[in-house]
């Protein structure tokens, strides 16, 4: 909930748009030559301070020495490129090739990136060590002994086996209770309260209008397919899904224990209830929107559109009865929300919560519905086995405990100068952004000065929190549905408290481990977690072009975030307000009109387009990204003594060498296909092409001629 802008990427393991983007003020930046005297890129081509300028009469300054380095040397690889490939018809083809050709996706992934995945890959270890430690340890230190309870709970699988359903049975048994909308209204909320969330979701969201203070929110929700889209489409492949999800319902209904006949009525009740759900809920490109999610009418509103819900016994039952302030992102959903309640049965009512209860718990029940579960993961992502239980339990401890699991974490991987050398990069990018800030012909002055006033008091966290997430809840080392249970009534509690007080600035979306990076509108503040500060994203021994390639470009990515199609819609406060002038505002969306047509036309699969409006706000902050982060890996070379020539590369080479390896992948079409519907990011090879070929100074520094795929006759720019 609040506005719905992902992070750098789509999450790895949780594809889903939970992530808002939210501000502090802003700190005083490390200096940055505290970047270079550290070393954080002393690699040859490392530019020293400049010197003090010499008298007038002094020669000119001799040209930079240029020193021949391997590819390797200055953080690059090599053995990724495909030389056979022009890199001005299709540079991700050239700078990822080799690897693509090389690399096989894992059986248990959906898609396989040099960066992300690989990253991932070596956290996953660390942490995995870290919680094995712990189960092991004799936890003297509650903290050590909540990590090794849980992950020990999670691995036991003849505990869970033995278990059963008895974890859920509680809920089961509430939902057979249901006899009317009153009812309903009851077994709803003491779902919702333990973190499931059947019809509709509710929780906490800053006022758009006043973004110093929570308010609730009413958001769409109920299915268990991951868009309304695999409802309402009528072509072959979601024909066919359907077909196959309404299999996976029944067979989850009867490994409850329904009968033959009553799996199959069930399950038709449920995918009735569901379409009934989709076809009501806004699209994805609706909700890009925030004024079309932003319909604070209160809970007198709320009973009104909805007025068969019992809300005030629904308040109650979550644990919070005192709730009037509430947004609601679309009354449209609620009246058809309403409209069902007096159309389906109790019977209906009872398969439909009995299957989203299974599906919300299936991974920590026994195997056979894990086994069944997979099946549908596998259906959507193409993915060919499931992930080993070890990192299924890192990942989910991670969910539960993350800031906790995190403190050892960043113990070991976030120590020396990481977070001064992040800085510096803000630092970089923050100085480029003014710097073209000022060149922009389309902003008049009024509208700048709006423009560098919210940049001003943009924010940055970086590594981890300033004070860490305690966790008020038992943890049993042979219960794992049930310590997943209370993980999420934890999380649900400590959401809805925040409603009536003042904004916390300092709260994470997301845990340090993480690799992925995030801009939250309404605090006006980039985060990065330590996770995505290691290589092939930042390096100690990266030479400034490749650094600023990769990290740069997530920095520069953030903080045009600010200033997308959703981001340029908030002040500097983190207010929901026009700060434009009426021209200024139309010269822009013409510019954003140009990215989405641009991005349109771009096909992942035969049959499949991106959609251009979907990707806009993300394909708008990678075109803003490698160009503020270009400029600045020119301003800190600016004085370069030496230069490297790596492998044949120029420095202005490697910069974009660089930006294309951290987006090597690989990609089931089966994820594919569901990325286009679901994924505000643009695929891999298009954040690549897409961004670089709007960009002048990539022609320049491939030699390519007009005309070519890579230098377009047509170009856009925004920022």
């Amino acid at each position: 909930m609040g506005p719905r802008v992902g992070g750098f990427a789509l999450p790895l393991r949780r594809a889903g748009d939970k992530v808002r983007r939210v501000m502090t003020r802003i700190r005083r930046l490390t200096p940055l030559a505290a970047l270079l005297l550290a070393g954080a890129c002393a690699t040859s081509g490392s530019a020293p301070p400049a010197a003090p300028p010499g008298p007038p009469s002094e020669p000119a300054p001799l040209a930079p020495i240029v020193e021949a380095v391997s590819l390797e040397s200055v953080g690059l690889d090599g053995t990724a490129l495909d030389r056979s490939v022009s890199p001005c018809d299709d540079f991700y083809g050239f700078a990822c090739g080799g690897w693509i050709q090389r690399t096989e996706i894992p059986p248990e992934e959906s898609r396989w990136y040099r960066s992300f995945n690989v990253i991932e890959e070596n956290n996953q270890k660390f942490l995995r060590q870290i919680l094995e430690g712990a189960e092991s340890s004799d936890a003297a230190l509650p903290a050590t002994k909540q990590l090794g309870a849980y992950y020990h709970a999670c691995m036991d699988e003849a505990a869970i086996e033995k278990a059963g359903l008895a974890p859920i049975e509680p809920l089961l048994a509430q939902v057979k209770t249901v006899r009317d909308a009153r009812s309903l209204g009851a077994v709803v909320a003491a779902l919702h309260e333990r973190g499931l969330s059947p019809l509709f979701s509710f929780g906490s969201t800053q006022d758009f209008k006043d973004a110093t203070r929570f308010i609730g929110e009413v958001d769409q929700g109920g299915l268990g397919l991951p868009d309304r889209d695999y409802y309402t489409k009528t072509d072959e492949k979601s024909v066919e899904l359907r077909r196959a999800y309404r299999a996976h319902v029944e067979a989850m209904l009867a490994l409850l224990g329904a009968s033959a006949t009553k799996a199959k009525q069930g399950a038709a009740d449920v995918m009735r209830i569901e379409t009934a759900l989709a076809t009501v809920s806004q699209t994805r490109v609706e909700r890009r929107d925030p004024k079309a999610v932003y319909d604070k009418i209160d809970l007198p509103g709320v009973e009104a559109a909805a007025p068969h819900f019992p809300w005030k016994r629904y308040l109650e039952g979550v644990g919070f009865p005192k709730i009037v302030d509430i947004n609601v992102t679309s009354q449209k959903f609620l009246k058809g929300m309403d409209q069902l309640l007096t159309q389906e049965k109790a019977a209906a009512w009872q398969s439909y919560l009995s299957f989203h209860v299974v599906h919300a718990m299936a991974p920590a029940l026994p195997a056979a519905f894990v086994a069944e579960d997979f099946k549908l993961r596998q259906l959507i992502t193409g993915q060919k086995e499931i992930r080993p239980r070890w990192k299924r339990c890192v990942d989910s401890t991670d969910e539960s405990l993350g800031e906790l699991l995190a403190q050892p974490f960043v113990k070991e991987h976030f120590g020396g100068k990481s977070k001064e050398v992040a800085e510096s990069l803000v630092h970089a990018i923050g100085a480029a952004f003014l710097e073209e800030l000022g060149r922009l012909n389309w902003m008049d002055a009024g509208t700048r000065a709006r423009a560098e006033q919210k940049f001003a008091k943009m924010a940055y966290l970086i590594g981890y929190p300033s004070k860490w997430r305690t966790y008020d809840f038992e943890v049993s080392p042979v219960d794992f549905a049930g310590n997943l249970l209370r993980a999420q009534a934890f999380d649900v509690a400590r959401q809805l408290r925040k409603i009536g007080e003042p904004v916390d600035r300092g709260d994470w979306e997301m845990t340090p481990p993480t690799v992925n990076a995030y801009y939250n509108p309404q605090k006006n503040q980039m985060v990065f977690p330590a996770g995505i500060l290691q290589p092939p994203f930042y390096s100690v021994t990266a030479n400034i072009p490749v650094n600023l390639g990769a990290m740069g470009m997530v920095v520069g990515h953030e903080l045009t975030h600010g200033f997308d199609d959703q981001g340029s819609q908030f002040d500097a406060a983190g207010n929901l307000a026009d700060w434009w002038t009426p021209a200024v505002k139309q010269r822009f969306e013409a510019k954003t009109k140009c990215v989405a047509e641009q991005y349109a036309k771009y096909s992942p699969l035969p049959g499949v387009k991106l959609d251009g409006e979907l990707t806009l706000g993300e394909n708008i902050a990678d075109l803003g990204g490698v160009k503020l982060a270009f400029a600045a890996y020119r301003a800190l070379r600016r004085d370069a003594k030496s230069v490297s020539l790596a492998d044949g590369f120029s420095e202005d080479q490697q910069f974009f060498l660089s930006n294309a390896q951290i987006w090597c992948a690989k990609i089931r079409d089966e994820y594919a296909r569901f990325a286009a519907t679901v994924d505000p990011h643009s695929p891999a090879r298009f954040r690549v092409n897409g961004a670089i070929s709007d960009l002048p100074e990539f022609a320049e520094a491939f030699s390519c001629k007009k005309g070519t795929p890579m230098n377009p006759e047509k170009t856009c720019a925004v920022w």
